[in-house]
């Protein structure tokens, strides 16, 4: 199972959990293709990025992925 981290590019996220892209979309992110990694894109938007790492790892482990 793969697990994120604030140093997790988008485009990389994407690429390895699709269903994340959700996620994304529902706080602001709607560039998914973005160089950024998730630290620098939640500082970006605003949005604490602890917290966006924990329920994109916590959505990946209830997927099994």
């Amino acid at each position: 199972m793969a697990e994120f981290s604030k140093d997790t590019k988008i485009g990389e996220l994407i690429d390895q959990f699709p269903e994340s892209a959700p996620i994304l979309m529902e706080i602001g992110m709607h560039c998914l293709g973005c160089p950024a990694s998730l630290e620098e894109a939640a500082m970006v938007h605003g949005i604490d990025c602890g917290l966006l790492v924990e329920k994109i790892n916590a959505a990946a482990k209830a997927m099994g992925k």
